[in-house]
């Protein structure tokens, strides 16, 4: 890098010594003039090219426009793996990504949920962001949290998954950063490459025995080796899989895999919850979810929006590294 600017800086030098404008860059004959802007040009595509990648567990924090809150990463390199799912090993490879450093709480999807909690500010550039005209999550039929509160720092919980879909859709219209759902491969990815040195479960997990039956604030736990906050416990979350038994074990490395959904119901829930035993909560741990999940939903259709008895489940965001194109 300090040698492309040093050649910058060469070249303008010259052209002050000579008391030449340095418009004249632009304007020389063409056999000169060519290989000059080709040289600015590889220049400007080669140097960004020689940033280094951030390193694990580097924490990166993007404020919502127009509020104080803030989404929270932290970034994880890409690699290859042994995933294990029920008594099947296969090998895959992920690639690069920023995951949430904690749980959505309530705080940040009642920006969400609440129109009077929005503005019209946002750093979108693809489009003219309204703050009217975004679709919001209807009344809960029910008190989503069981009684167990929506403070600050509180996990939001019971909402569906297309409802986490659509709140990603509107954090990207917020922030012009693409967020999503982690698929069950990178969430135990993220895992197994964070909990590689974590001490015992009881200092970093809210599970059965020690959470007092309820959901616990982000972050009152020992985060794991790389600044992961309740990755395990306190309450599950989704992924953008359909549940899948997976196939026999093979040579061939599995390509960032996603079992894409084909009906409603059937997602992977990962991580286990302040309701899971202490051994539900691992890596390798999945849940399937249910249509029991919105058996007191009196509403024909069932809500798009909210479950009515899963308060032990809600969500994480990853940022890919590679944004996709608008």
């Amino acid at each position: 890098y300090r040698t492309s600017c040093s050649v910058i800086a060469s070249i303008f030098i010259t052209f002050r010594r000579q008391q030449r404008p340095l418009t004249k860059i632009f304007t020389m004959q063409h056999w000169t003039k060519a290989p000059l802007l080709a040289l600015f040009l590889g220049l400007a595509v080669w140097s960004p090219l020689q940033a280094q990648a951030p390193e694990a567990g580097a924490a990166s924090s993007t404020t919502i426009p127009g509020t104080t809150v803030a989404v929270e990463t932290v970034y994880l390199p890409g690699g290859t793996f042994e995933w294990q799912r029920s008594e099947v090993i296969q090998t895959a490879e992920i690639d690069p990504f920023w995951i949430g450093t904690y749980e959505v709480t309530h705080d940040l999807f009642s920006l969400f949920q609440h129109r009077e909690e929005d503005s019209d500010e946002s750093d979108w550039e693809g489009g003219d962001y309204a703050a009217d005209a975004v679709s919001r999550p209807t009344p809960p039929y029910i008190d989503v949290t069981f009684g167990m509160g929506h403070e600050l720092r509180h996990p939001a919980v019971n909402m569906t998954q297309q409802a986490a879909l659509l709140f990603c859709g509107w954090l990207y219209q917020k922030t012009g950063e693409f967020y999503r759902l982690p698929t069950e491969a990178e969430w135990a990815y993220a895992c197994q490459l964070s909990t590689k040195e974590m001490g015992e479960l009881e200092t970093h997990a809210w599970h059965y025995e020690n959470s007092e039956e309820t959901y616990h604030k982000a972050g009152e736990k020992v985060p794991t080796g790389l600044g992961i906050h309740d990755l395990l416990g306190n309450v599950a979350e989704w992924t953008l899989d359909a549940y899948t038994e997976p196939d026999t074990a093979g040579e061939e490395t599995l390509d960032n895999p996603w079992a894409v959904p084909e009906r409603r119901y059937g997602r992977v829930v990962k991580g286990g919850s302040f309701d899971s035993d202490a051994e539900d909560c691992t890596c390798m741990s999945r849940e399937k979810s249910s249509i029991r999940w919105q058996q007191r939903d009196p509403q024909i259709p069932k809500s798009l929006w909210w479950n009515t008895d899963s308060p032990f489940v809600g969500f994480r965001l990853v940022k890919p590294a590679k944004q996709p194109s608008p």
